[in-house]
């Protein structure tokens, strides 16, 4: 349904939001309210979303999140079968508290571990939970130690912006490969925090002047929203692009293709779970009717 309505024919990957509980109430967290939801996906539909998405569109690679992935029950079984059935690259989005236990056990098919991160110590946890910065650390060399590679995200805003380039650091000596910066989008629990934005976009070409002069050993992807003066126009080829990077799907069914929709209810396409296939749903306010562009990510 996808291919019929955009030609679009092929999605790299897909990022699977398993449910929308989680163990952690951050600030800036795009669901909102919905963390208190009990929306998640059954064994048997992540399954065959996954099937789906790599038989008709050749998506070679599953990012698991959530609310937060490692407090879905049934993890495990998402992680083998996509390693061993479909063959994907595996990675995991996760806040990294607390998961030694079930991380030893899924390793062998996880190829990145991705922990959420809001800064050194003290910054971080105000923004995510008490005593997550350290839990995160440790999750990151556990991974390591287990052979998985590691990765970090984080949402610049007022409070850390300033952490950025320590928090690189900080990585960066424990082996870390990669740090993603993600702009702050005002909605779900970043609605009711409008302290967090940056007014000062000024901000961000300095932030950006230090991360190149710092000449980084670990790799850093910056959302290009991170910028003066936003994001460049992206012009698709004539007719729209026939591959795209990402579909995410959220615990309802509900499939978003650009990261600037996730969390406004902005879908055009629903996964129907109970019959295994994807409809169109289109609305005046849905992704592909206002031409929500995607994020688009460089490199420092």
């Amino acid at each position: 349904m996808i291919g019929e309505v955009t030609g679009i024919r092929r999605i790299r990957m897909l990022y699977l939001q398993l449910l929308y509980r989680c163990n952690f109430e951050c600030l800036h967290c795009f669901h909102g309210e919905r963390l208190q939801h009990a929306d998640a996906f059954a064994l048997d539909e992540a399954i065959s979303l996954m099937t789906l998405m790599r038989d008709d569109y050749g998506t070679e690679a599953v990012t698991l999140l959530g609310g937060e992935p490692f407090v879905y029950k049934h993890l495990g079984d998402v992680v083998r079968y996509a390693k061993q059935e479909l063959g994907q690259q595996v990675e995991i989005c996760t806040n990294g508290y607390r998961i030694e236990r079930r991380l030893i056990e899924i390793a062998p098919h996880v190829d990145l571990l991705r922990v959420s991160l809001e800064g050194i110590g003290s910054t971080n946890d105000h923004i995510r939970r008490k005593g997550s910065y350290q839990s995160a650390l440790d999750a990151l060399e556990l991974a390591q130690t287990l052979g998985v590679h590691t990765g970090a995200t984080m949402t610049v805003t007022s409070r850390n912006i300033t952490e950025v380039l320590p928090l690189a650091r900080t990585l960066q000596d424990l082996g870390v490969e990669q740090l993603k910066l993600h702009c702050l989008r005002p909605v779900g629990n970043a609605a009711a925090h409008p302290e967090l934005l940056i007014t000062d976009t000024a901000a961000y070409a300095r932030l950006r002047d230090h991360l190149q002069s710092a000449e980084l050993a670990i790799e850093v992807i910056v959302d290009e929203d991170l910028s003066e003066h936003g994001a460049p126009e992206i012009c698709a080829p004539e007719g729209g692009p026939r591959e795209i990077e990402r579909i995410e799907a959220d615990p309802r069914g509900a499939l978003t293709m650009s990261c600037k929709a996730v969390g406004k209810d902005s879908h055009a396409f629903w996964y129907d779970k109970d019959a295994d296939r994807i409809l169109h749903r289109p609305s005046s306010t849905d992704e592909l009717t206002l031409a929500v562009p995607d994020v688009v990510y460089a490199h420092v």
